[in-house]
């Protein structure tokens, strides 16, 4: 769960480091707010950079152990499936693969650090349901360690040190500590594979709601490991590392995943008091897009998160040391997904991150950039030039089971688009990224405030077309915060095939911030499983022009991070953010290209 700053104090801290500049108009693109102010962030970060232990993963706990203690035996040289690649194989034990994935690392993300922080910081008085709330799927396990043997869990410190109200955060702590050793495995083995199959796909098991039983016994040898055999090795496992394997089908299944990408919030004004007659506001709701989808269990494209996230290998593999046989049918722990940008910080930051070395980031980043572009597809088509004006549809195909781009809002998916003439002279540009992550003409990377309208139809280089969601506060305004956020000023994010946002607008059973918002709800041509956006360019002459169009992800957009950058003289883990932000280069990957010589 990640958070960041209202409106109302990003303004406050403007006016006082003066930062705000006062223009007449958003700048570019012609966004959906105007005459609003432009943010330039002022002077220099300090530099500061997280200095975070490394942790103790074979720790072996009364309710949960430590991932090393499962890797022992699960991580071994046999684990071996073949490639496309003739004498190439490639490792699939389980702990290779989850090591470098942002579940994993899921406590040491330092964008997570900087927007909790953010929100600790503008509603101090929820201070402890934002700890619970936050941790209860980035740290799960000391989430439930900590209420279960009723221990005070923060991730920052309370006071200074020696300080009469003095209470350490889990980042001021290391080894020794049995909370931070359970908090930094991030989501890790003994947490996912205890989960009861309790409310599932019910919102009382997301938001975080999963339950974790332990024991039946009382003997912590008889704590559940739910997996996907029916005849698990139960003797060995049982002495081994202390838990019993059985057979749990509902791990495999999408309502597990639900658990923590279902997310719910009640909104919240200033005073961080609930905000009477609003319904819960979705800030994710992965899993009922899918269920709105072809892809749920018995549509056309039946597959489960699981099937596309942790894809099932095509041949018979060992998945532990000294397995007496090969499994068929074995789900690969690899968690795919696309922030490649974070999978670079964690590898360039380790050490600050606490994170163990030598992990094969680039690998992993080098998986999850070949399964980003299976996520869409893009064509061009009715091409044609008349009367000066050339004219193209950019056609999008979403691939997914659910919205692209998915959860958090700081994501985006926008088209670059450029015309070269047969000179070789390039006659348009729109959606060209920058080296800081800008988007030329993006309305909102000059003034946070605004935001990039949906377009049918695109005409200038300044209209650029970005698929994303943007939150609104209970007035209306744009708001970079979850606390208060209540509604989606727009959300024109790409939907899945078989989502009907004409039957979901008007479905009673769903949230009323569940859908699509703003201009796309005018554009007759998006709809379930992607879009088509027409060009009509000016040119001077007729003759013969090359378009290419790129479908492009970017997981931190550059007007978030810009207003959220404002509080880094006050809040350190803004600022640690942003000294690794400055030192990244990776910016955005590319989905799918397309390109077509029009005459």
């Amino acid at each position: 769960m990640e958070f960041t700053r209202t409106l109302t104090a990003r303004t406050r801290v403007g006016l006082m480091l003066a930062f705000i500049t006062l223009l007449s108009a958003c700048g570019g693109g012609g966004g959906d707010s105007s005459g609003v102010n432009v943010l330039t962030i002022g002077g220099s970060p300090r530099g500061t950079q997280p200095d975070i232990a490394r942790a103790d993963a074979t720790f072996e706990g009364t309710h949960h152990a430590g991932s090393d203690s499962c890797t022992s035996c699960h991580n071994d040289s046999s684990m071996t499936i073949s490639t496309p690649v003739p004498g190439v194989t490639r490792n699939v034990s389980i702990g290779t693969a989850w090591e470098t994935s942002v579940m994993a690392n899921s406590a040491r993300d330092p964008y997570w650090h900087a927007v909790v922080a953010s929100e600790l910081h503008q509603f101090p008085m929820l201070e402890d349901t934002i700890n619970d709330k936050c941790t209860v799927c980035h740290a799960p396990m000391a989430n439930d360690f900590a209420k279960k043997e009723g221990l005070d869990l923060r991730l920052f410190d309370k006071s200074t040190v020696g300080a009469i109200d003095y209470q350490p955060g889990i980042y001021s702590m290391n080894e020794e500590n049995e909370l931070f050793n359970h908090a930094m495995d991030g989501v890790s083995c003994s947490l996912c594979h205890q989960m009861e199959d309790v409310n599932f796909g019910n919102d009382e098991s997301m938001t975080g709601g999963y339950t974790i039983l332990g024991s039946p016994t009382g003997d912590v040898a008889d704590r559940p490991a739910y997996g996907q055999y029916t005849d698990p090795d139960v003797g060995y496992m049982r002495q081994q590392a202390g838990f019993l394997p059985q057979y749990g089908p509902h791990l495999s299944t999408s309502e597990s995943c639900a658990t923590c990408h279902n997310l719910n919030l009640q909104p919240v004004n200033s005073n961080g008091e609930t905000v009477e007659g609003v319904d819960h506001f979705a800030e994710q709701a992965i899993y009922t897009e899918w269920l709105k989808s072809d892809y749920a269990i018995g549509g056309p494209k039946e597959a489960s998160c699981q099937d596309c996230h942790m894809p099932v290998v095509d041949e018979e593999v060992y998945i532990g040391q000294g397995a007496p046989e090969k499994r068929e049918d074995f789900a690969e722990h690899v968690f795919l997904g696309a922030n490649t940008v974070m999978q670079d910080m964690f590898k360039n930051f380790s050490d600050q991150l606490g994170i163990k070395p030598g992990l094969d980031f680039d690998g992993a980043i080098a998986r999850n950039r070949e399964f980003l572009t299976t996520s869409a597809d893009v064509t061009i088509s009715q091409g044609a030039v008349s009367d000066g004006t050339l004219s193209f549809d950019v056609n999008i195909q979403n691939n997914t089971g659910h919205k692209l781009p998915g959860g958090y809002h700081s994501r985006r998916v926008y088209l670059h688009v450029q015309v070269i003439d047969s000179s070789g002279q390039q006659v348009f540009e729109s959606g060209r990224i920058n080296a800081n992550g800008s988007i030329v003409g993006v309305s909102e990377d000059s003034s946070p405030a605004s935001w990039e309208q949906h377009y049918d139809v695109i005409t200038s280089p300044t209209q650029v077309q970005v698929y994303q969601s943007i939150v609104g506060d209970i007035n209306g305004d744009r708001t970079h915060s979850l606390l208060d956020g209540s509604q989606y000023l727009k959300d024109n994010r790409l939907l899945p095939s078989g989502f009907n946002r004409f039957t979901i607008q008007n479905d009673p059973s769903l949230p009323d911030s569940f859908g699509t918002f703003g201009k796309a709800l005018e554009d007759p041509d998006f709809l379930g499983g992607g879009d088509t956006v027409t060009y009509r360019i000016p040119v001077d002459i007729a003759g013969s022009y090359t378009v290419s169009a790129e479908l492009r992800y970017q997981p931190f957009s550059f007007g978030h991070l810009k207003q959220l950058f404002t509080e880094g003289s006050e809040i350190e883990q803004v600022d640690m953010f942003r000294t690794i932000y400055d030192a990244t280069t990776l910016r955005d990957e590319v989905i799918d290209t397309a390109t077509e010589t029009i005459q």
